[in-house]
């Protein structure tokens, strides 16, 4: 394989991913609204397709540092992170050779393994690790005997599925769901795109290969196209003019669009905002747009008339000179800001909390969480607008964490801290711990173990039937998860489960409660529930506060 066809075997490798994205999706063992693992790889794949898809004239060396430096700055989520790391490592094993041969496909697969590994603190097996180090180890033993690489390859590539279908006997999590693991089922589908691209064939519209594994009460399409789930690319300018577009007006118009569509793409200045949405209903988002003001270069495609390809590559385009146009905007302000020894940033969604954040000093804020995982290069941009020597980053979500110390190693004239936040309760109380007068070794010890004496549930519902922790779980069930992905409780109302959540949570040692309703919760309904908290557990304090987070009723915190 010369670099060409490196090219080329990539971006079907993409393609398959992003084809396969949704069914990954539903691969995830909490039928949460938000199962994201196709979603997550995806959009790091695709960040490297847009780099890769640059390259006119392909050689080794640029082909693999395309693949390398786009998938590590575009990784979210920790599917998304390991998938980078993956690459990273095979790119460097083959970035000075001239072709990729069986014995150098081989080392660069075990490469690549090596360095994922090393990427995760407490790696697990059954994940994506386990499937990649399973390739590997086969291309390893039937290198030296294979007449070409499509050959080895498709040896390979067997023996992962075998892999993927034994990793529910690995971890009982995915046993009882009735799952394979997602992360592994993603790199499975690169793995097949990439082979289909060394041999020159089409991939369908539309993947919809059923999951490798022994399925009970998971359905997955296996023949027919899926129709495109909202039609039309809609783009347009508006140029601000009624003096009712600020931050919060711009949180509420993003939710709007989420309503209607998906793939979308905002982006504010000064006196414009410039929007790209997948929608069926354009005419509706214009209508939102003008209370705004006037709209300019308005564009609608229907996308069901054209390729996937061009697709790729105008989302890529559009993606790239708004990435152009928010790192000149960001310099700027950088410049203009005053310079002090630390700064915070914290990833959140949901205008309350955003306030609470922005109450405790944090200088940026990552729109984010358990429903949108942000990528390192955001990380990465929010950390070019804080003009300190120390930075400290709070993901609090453990999906996150990764894509955050992937940003460290990327960060080159600041010093970057990641405190592993792994809920919004945590990061308040780490940075409410943090003092400017000690020393950052110190800070760091204080906020872990403020970390520490922090207990989280959050409460949301259920997607689709399942079994988890032995509690039958189905469609539209109201579930309650603790820190560790902890079951609480489980059932069909909404207030029975926060109590025995909370009564799941609180031991002799509690002292403060801490509520933070939900874009979806009324101010009423939360101080209902907290004075019933409140007869139960006497000697107990209560907060309330609004979140305004999506999908999540209730986040709670008991300290």
């Amino acid at each position: 394989m010369d670099a060409a066809l490196l090219k080329a075997a990539f971006l079907t490798a993409a393609k398959n991913l992003e084809n396969s994205k949704e069914w990954i999706n539903e691969l995830n063992v909490f039928p949460v609204p938000d199962g994201d693992t196709g979603t997550n790889m995806t959009l790091t794949i695709l960040s490297a397709v847009k780099e890769v898809n640059s390259i006119s004239e392909p050689d080794m060396a640029s082909v693999a540092k395309a693949i390398s430096s786009g998938s590590l700055r575009g990784a979210r989520g920790n599917s998304g992170v390991i998938l980078s790391q993956l690459l990273r490592g095979f790119t460097r094993e083959i970035r000075e050779k001239n072709e990729i041969t069986p014995a150098i496909a081989a080392a660069a697969f075990n490469r690549a393994v090596e360095t994922a590994y090393k990427a995760v603190i407490k790696p697990k097996e059954g994940t994506i690790l386990t499937v990649a180090r399973g390739m590997a180890e086969k291309a390893s033993e039937i290198a030296d005997s294979a007449d070409d690489l499509v050959t080895m390859l498709e040896e390979v590539v067997a023996y992962g599925d075998e892999v993927l279908a034994q990793t529910p006997e690995m971890l009982p999590v995915l046993k009882q769901a009735g799952v394979v693991d997602s992360g592994g089922q993603g790199l499975m589908q690169v793995m097949k795109g990439a082979l289909a691209g060394m041999k020159g064939e089409m991939l369908p519209e539309e993947s919809h290969e059923p999951a490798a594994i022994r399925t009970e009460g998971l359905v997955i399409p296996e023949d027919g196209e899926e129709e495109i789930k909202f039609g039309y690319c809609t783009e347009f300018i508006i140029n601000l003019e009624k003096g009712n577009y600020d931050d919060d007006e711009a949180v509420r118009f993003r939710e709007f669009l989420e309503s209607l569509g998906d793939s979308i793409v905002m982006v504010s200045d000064d006196d414009i905002v410039k929007v790209h949405v997948h929608t069926n209903d354009p005419g509706v988002v214009f209508t939102r747009a003008l209370t705004y003001g006037s709209l300019s270069r308005m564009k609608i495609d229907n996308m069901r008339e054209e390729h996937q390809e061009k697709l790729i590559r105008d989302a890529s385009a559009i993606a790239a000179r708004e990435k152009a146009e928010r790192e000149a905007k960001a310099q700027e302000k950088q410049e203009a800001k005053e310079h002090k020894e630390i700064g915070f940033i914290s990833v959140s969604i949901g205008e309350g909390l955003a306030e609470i954040f922005r109450g405790l000093n944090v200088d940026e804020l990552i729109e984010g969480g358990q429903t949108m995982n942000p990528s390192t290069d955001d990380i990465l941009e929010a950390v070019n607008k804080v003009n300190a020597d120390v930075i400290y980053v709070f993901p609090n979500n453990k999906n996150i964490i990764l894509a955050a110390e992937q940003a460290v190693d990327l960060c080159k004239d600041k010093r970057l801290v990641v405190i592993p936040s792994k809920t919004i309760p945590q990061g308040i109380a780490a940075i409410i711990a943090c003092s400017p007068l000690d020393s950052v070794e110190d800070n760091i010890a204080g906020m872990t173990e403020a970390m520490e004496n922090v207990r989280t549930g959050q409460i949301t519902y259920a997607v689709r039937n399942t079994m988890i922790d032995d509690k039958t779980i189905h469609e539209g069930d109201i579930m309650a998860l603790g820190d560790h992905s902890a079951l609480l409780a489980v059932g069909e109302q909404l207030d029975t489960v926060a109590e025995e959540m909370v009564a799941a949570m609180v031991d002799e040692d509690s002292e403060l409660v801490s509520i933070y309703y939900g874009k979806d919760i009324e101010e009423a309904t939360a101080e209902a529930l907290a004075e019933r908290l409140g007869r139960t557990y006497p000697d107990l304090e209560f907060e309330i506060n609004y979140g305004g987070q999506p999908v999540y009723y209730y986040i709670v915190s008991v300290e």
